[in-house]
């Protein structure tokens, strides 16, 4: 690994790990604020904790690939792809321990979030060399787009799957699914506008 990118991939994790935990809170901070729960978590589903990742690697990548873009021609492929396995490292890791454990730990929460901001670095940075994933710069571009638009989307209506489902809620998914949040949501929205 070349140094700039060692540097990089450290001041990343490091990023990342620092945002993603203020993340988490954002949404309480701002008296729920409709905005700020676009990317952060709204409840304690799986797939709204995968925000913490998510958006400040999404940032984080945006600003590395305007510096090192010279260098690794395929960093926005390597990254994307390292963003990706970490994604899919949350729940794998989560549903795997609870399971075994039959229910979930703060401390294995935690050390869950910790190893897929790793995993997601390593995985982008051993593939940042390979030049040849250039010609899907394209292609991870419209990856980027595309979990940014299920991110908000599924915030305010989740799919009927355990992934999205709020264990603290009896009613599950999302704490704002219901039509009347959802006007709610764009009322707040088209205000603040």
């Amino acid at each position: 690994m070349h140094k700039n990118l060692k540097y990089w991939t450290i001041a990343g994790m490091i990023w990342v790990g620092t945002a993603g935990t203020l993340l988490h809170f954002l949404y309480e901070w701002t008296g729920r604020n409709s905005l700020a729960g676009l990317i952060g978590p709204v409840n304690e589903s799986t797939w709204e904790h995968m925000k913490l990742l998510f958006f400040p690697m999404l940032l984080f990548i945006l600003i590395e690939y305007k510096y090192l873009k010279g260098p690794y021609p395929a960093l926005l492929a390597a990254r994307t792809a390292g963003l990706v396995a970490g994604l899919i490292l949350i729940p794998a890791v989560f549903y795997t321990y609870t399971a075994i454990l039959g229910k979930n730990y703060l401390i294995l929460d935690i050390l869950t979030f910790i190893i897929s901001v790793i995993a997601a670095f390593l995985t982008g940075s051993f593939l940042a060399g390979y030049n040849r994933l250039k010609r899907y710069t394209a292609y991870a571009a419209a990856v980027l787009l595309l979990l940014t638009v299920c991110f908000f989307v599924f915030t305010y209506a989740p799919p009927p799957f355990e992934l999205f489902r709020d264990p603290s809620a009896p009613d599950s998914g999302s704490k704002l699914t219901s039509s009347k949040n959802y006007a709610i949501l764009l009322t707040n929205m088209t205000g603040r506008m």
